[in-house]
């Protein structure tokens, strides 16, 4: 059975909040919750929580999330925008993340803007992965727009 908890669907139009706010650490030691989206479970549109998200599912559509894992059966389609992002599963679409990690179960295929990577011997990645310091995700406002 699906489960999500903790976040929210907006079908439609992308919101206009900035990106930037994903990556602000918790403060005072605030442990924010962890949603999961099952794998029964596909989801359209824009997903949001400042906590821990997982996919186990599918997800089409843009995630804001502080951190976010792509579980070995789940897949997103679109854009991710957290501070910490590890994939197990498959992604199509952009990451904007400080810290990237891909599984050697990962399929990537896209673009991935990161502070530092790590890839896992096996992760199949087909992507351009231009490093950005930190500064580049505390000022991000809004995300560029893709190239077709």
């Amino acid at each position: 059975m699906g489960a999500v908890t903790h976040m929210e669907s907006k079908p439609g139009l992308m919101s206009a909040a900035s990106p930037k706010a994903v990556f602000t650490k918790p403060q005072n030691g605030d442990v924010l919750p962890v949603s999961h989206v099952g794998k029964a479970l596909h989801v359209q549109g824009e997903l949001e929580t400042d906590g821990e998200l997982h996919i186990q599912g599918s997800v089409t559509g843009r995630i804001n999330a502080g951190i976010l894992i792509i579980a070995g059966d789940g897949y997103v389609e679109g854009d991710i925008v957290a501070r910490d992002v590890h994939v197990d599963g498959r992604l199509n679409g952009r990451i904007f993340a400080v810290n990237v990690t891909f599984a050697k179960s990962a399929t990537v295929t896209g673009r991935v803007f990161h502070n530092s990577v790590t890839v896992e011997q096996g992760a199949r990645i087909d992507a351009r992965m231009p490093w950005r310091p930190p500064s580049y995700f505390e000022t991000l406002d809004q995300l560029p727009e893709t190239r077709a």
